[in-house]
């Protein structure tokens, strides 16, 4: 082994790595957009697009915490992920700028726009109720309040 190359051993990989057109590439910021690796279900994986919104610094597990856009044909949530040594089903890489500009920002904030909407119709009903039983039950249960 020369000085120009260097073995290093990445998930149990032993790689010859050419020091010279070696580059270090894992260097994140708060506000960088990432896409994130993340398990679905038995050993199916989707790509998501993600932002890093913090570092935790804990002395023996610092943690890079993500916020991504999990969407489907009719739904959009914003989730989070903690990284970590001990994570698992859990990976980011740096994502291009226009890779992420593809994301349809419409489409994910109508989801969310109709989302919030039944949740409002939810409320109201909830509200709506609570007043058909205080009009209309509340009597019979006067005698308990006094």
């Amino acid at each position: 082994m020369s000085d120009q190359t260097r073995v290093v051993k990445v998930n149990g990989i032993k790689m010859e790595v050419d020091l010279r057109n070696a580059k270090v590439v894992e260097n994140y910021r708060v506000g960088d957009a990432v896409k994130v690796l993340v398990k679905e279900y038995q050993d199916k994986y989707k790509t998501c697009p993600g932002v890093i919104i913090g570092f935790d610094a804990f002395e023996k597990l610092p943690t890079i915490v993500i916020a991504y856009i999990e969407s489907s044909y009719n739904s959009a949530e914003i989730k989070t992920v903690h990284l970590n040594g001990s994570s698992e089903d859990v990976e980011i890489v740096p994502i291009a700028d226009e890779e992420f500009l593809n994301t349809d920002k419409c489409r994910i904030e109508d989801l969310m726009d109709r989302h919030i909407l039944a949740a409002e119709q939810k409320l109201e009903e909830e509200k709506a109720k609570k007043a058909y039983f205080l009009k209309y039950f509340g009597l019979m249960f006067k005698d308990v309040a006094e």
